[in-house]
């Protein structure tokens, strides 16, 4: 039942939650630090997968790559063909609002973009994609619980990294009261309502459109652990 994005073909190998990075090299960073355990499930095209346990519980880690085409593909294969019921993105952002500041982490309660994902796939004519509050619920008792703060709004999802218009803040921030910007979690959080699943998204803040502070790629891939720490705990709930 391998798919041609996963070579997995035992849906057992998967654990029911899946905490998901855009890195690949953050899930095997996360897999390494925090699982025992440890095994790498899937390697196609270098999307690493790992599956271990956090405290007992099993869970799996596995990248999405960047961009909503990619995590659209991921998700739906987790969702669809492998039975996973949660997914739980943790990423990276940039923020629009002096309130988020870099290394903030922010709970993403609803996402805008422009992106025709979810029009093409579904027929939905949304905008806005929500997650779930349930587990939006037992993140933040996790977070609460670990001593971490957590901001948490709509955020914008993005097909567009490199904009030709750099002032995005009165069409988005504005408009859509956005706190900050990512690629991904829009088209996860269509595929979950899609398929009647379950996902989220606590993303760090890695840069700032406000005071132009940046995070190099190696703080991004290994020093975000107040957000995977919040995710593994979420798992243990879940």
């Amino acid at each position: 039942m391998a798919t041609p994005h996963i070579e997995v073909n035992d849906k057992n190998k998967f654990a029911k939650t899946v905490l998901m990075p855009g890195d690949p090299l953050r899930a095997e960073y996360i897999a390494k630090t925090y699982l025992t355990d440890v095994e790498k499930i899937n390697s196609v095209r270098n999307m690493f997968g790992f599956t271990g346990y956090y405290k007992g519980k099993k869970v799996t880690v596995m990248g999405s790559g960047m961009g909503m085409p990619s995590i659209g593909i991921y998700s739906f294969e987790l969702f669809n063909e492998y039975d996973v019921d949660n997914i739980i993105r943790i990423g990276s952002a940039g923020s629009y609002v002096k309130e988020c500041k870099l290394y903030d982490v922010v709970l993403a309660t609803s996402a805008y973009s422009e992106s025709s994902f979810a029009k093409v796939a579904f027929g939905y004519n949304d905008n806005v994609m929500e997650s779930n509050e349930e587990i939006n619920k037992v993140i933040r008792e996790s977070s609460k619980k670990l001593g971490y703060d957590l901001k948490e709004g709509r955020i914008h999802s993005s097909d567009v990294f490199y904009r030709r218009n750099g002032d995005i803040f009165e069409d988005v921030v504005n408009k859509y009261d956005t706190l900050c910007v990512e690629m991904e979690s829009f088209a996860l959080f269509a595929n979950a309502k899609k398929l009647g699943k379950k996902a989220s998204c606590i993303l760090t803040i890695s840069d700032s459109f406000v005071s132009n502070e940046a995070t190099t790629s190696e703080e991004r891939q290994t020093s975000f652990n107040k957000m995977m720490e919040i995710a593994l705990e979420t798992a243990l709930s879940l």
